[in-house]
């Protein structure tokens, strides 16, 4: 017989360690496992070992509404931030319902159990076991832990260095007075240069086409203010809401008129490289927020190009040859390391195949519902965080969603929550509007959204606050299921 929970929780990383916190906080008569795949918790943060990885959103935000972030610096580096969300699973007592080295394989759902039997493997033997639970809960992110995105080059085969792909980043690499090139223009990217070039002989970002790069100083000055002179909670809220409706606030202005945005981004690069460098490198084809911007800190990347250490080419691969890279112009780039730093392969809820009551389900057939979960697929929810945000404000949000949820059933004496579109006027749109490369070639693996709340991703925090802590539980939801005996008389 399957062990039984009534929550189980797919991952330690930011989401899952603040979907255990929630649960005991706001669902506490609820039993629940934390599943991670992995030795360790953390996700992201443990998973990428990366010279320089850090956040490239400010940690007043990316960390958690419920505990306050206290070091100086805002934009963190990966160690501060996996020791952050190690204490935060110490001291909360998180960890004690994690389990390490189980691989969710598959989850079925029985309407008549009102319960999902998730298969897992464990240990390092990959021994087969079952868990069953009432609601399954996703937080095993966005893209594929297994596998990055790796294109392809002719002539890698040739090459007579070391060819590196970020996401697994090897311990025993040694760059020092070497020459690397690293192939991109993204946050890995514009992380990766500035560090590398710190010990190697040379650093060259080989881009196909630029991106918006904007500098932000690595520490919130008003936010160690506020902290010397508040308690840690106070300081950390009143700071947190200032760079939510800052961050909203240029996120929309800059929608609205991408020309003008486009001009004051480009002025700012302008100001630290000269016009030259940003019109050749920093000036995209396409309108800020189109893609993610690429945030450096302190300037870091722009320095490090001015000082010569680094420096930034835009132009297509022909082939990797022995000794480096032969580009389309027929300029060749010597290197003996090559950093592909080219992009995650996006995917949905880890790629668990789906089954409701013995029929197999594609949640890409689906709509979104309130950005968490899935039409026609009952008690499961999946935590997605913003594009044009921190990710943990969505996480916070959907965690606590998925308490309401769960003591709204509770209450009513029902087993089942069920996203359902009843509103013909709901036509689907896709699901992220990036054009950014990754997005793209992952858009086929994530449901579509809808034209009308609540199946409609505004990508506003502000608004998705007012709507899942105040907005009511009953749109575009069934409940149903009783539980055997009748109703039980219990307060959400």
């Amino acid at each position: 017989m399957a062990e039984h929970f009534d929550v189980v929780v797919v991952g330690a990383g930011i989401s899952g360690i603040g979907a255990g916190y929630f649960l005991q906080q706001r669902s506490p008569d609820r039993s629940f496992v934390v599943l991670e795949g992995r030795e360790r918790l953390g996700g992201t943060w443990d998973l990428f070992r990366y010279p320089g990885i850090r956040s490239d959103s400010d940690m007043y935000t990316l960390g958690y509404s419920f505990r306050p972030w206290t070091q100086a610096k805002a934009i963190a580096d990966g160690p501060s931030i996996l020791q952050y969300l190690n204490d935060a699973a110490r001291d909360y007592g998180v960890d004690k319902h994690i389990r390490y080295q189980h691989r969710v394989v598959a989850a079925a759902w029985s309407t008549d159990a009102a319960a999902w039997t998730v298969t897992v493997e464990r240990g390092p033997d990959r021994e087969r076991a079952e868990i069953s639970c009432n609601f399954l809960f996703m937080c095993s992110g966005y893209y594929n832990y297994q596998r990055g995105h790796a294109p392809e080059f002719a002539g890698s085969g040739d090459f007579a260095g070391r060819i590196v792909h970020p996401q697994f980043w090897p311990e025993d690499l040694d760059y020092a007075g070497k020459r690397v090139v690293v192939i991109g223009s993204g946050a890995t990217a514009v992380t990766l240069v500035p560090e590398m070039a710190k010990q190697a002989a040379h650093v060259t970002m080989l881009q196909r086409s630029p991106t918006y790069v904007v500098s932000r100083p690595s520490e919130d000055g008003i936010a160690n203010w506020l902290r010397r002179r508040l308690p840690s909670k106070i300081a950390y809220g009143i700071t947190r809401w200032k760079n939510v409706i800052l961050g909203q606030f240029f996120y929309s202005r800059t929608r609205k008129y991408p020309e003008k945005a486009k001009e004051r981004i480009l002025g700012w690069a302008r100001g630290h490289l000269g016009d030259e460098m940003v019109d050749r490198h920093f000036t995209p084809r396409y309108n800020p927020w189109d893609q993610r911007l690429c945030l450096v800190p302190d300037a870091d990347l722009f320095d490090s190009l001015k000082a010569g250490t680094s420096s930034v080419v835009t132009d297509e691969i022909e082939r990797f040859t022995p000794t480096g890279i032969r580009l389309k112009s027929g300029a060749e780039l010597p290197a003996d390391i090559i950093v592909t730093a080219t992009g995650l392969e996006m995917q949905l809820m880890s790629g668990i195949p789906l089954t409701v009551d013995g029929v197999a389900v594609d949640p890409a057939k689906s709509l979104q519902y309130k950005g968490m979960m899935f039409s026609d697929i009952p008690n499961l929810a999946s935590s997605f965080g913003y594009t044009n945000a921190s990710w943990t404000l969505k996480a916070d949000l959907t965690c606590a969603y998925v308490c309401r949820l769960l003591n709204t059933m509770r209450s009513r004496g029902l087993r089942q929550a069920t996203p359902r579109v009843t509103d013909p006027e709901v036509v689907p749109a896709p699901f992220l509007d990036f054009t950014s490369g990754y997005v793209q070639r992952g858009l086929g693996k994530f449901p579509q959204q809808g034209s009308k709340a609540p199946w409609k991703l505004k990508q506003s925090y502000a608004h998705d606050l007012m709507m899942l802590k105040f907005g009511s539980v009953d749109d575009g939801m069934e409940f149903s299921n009783p539980e055997p005996g009748g109703a039980r008389k219990q307060a959400a």
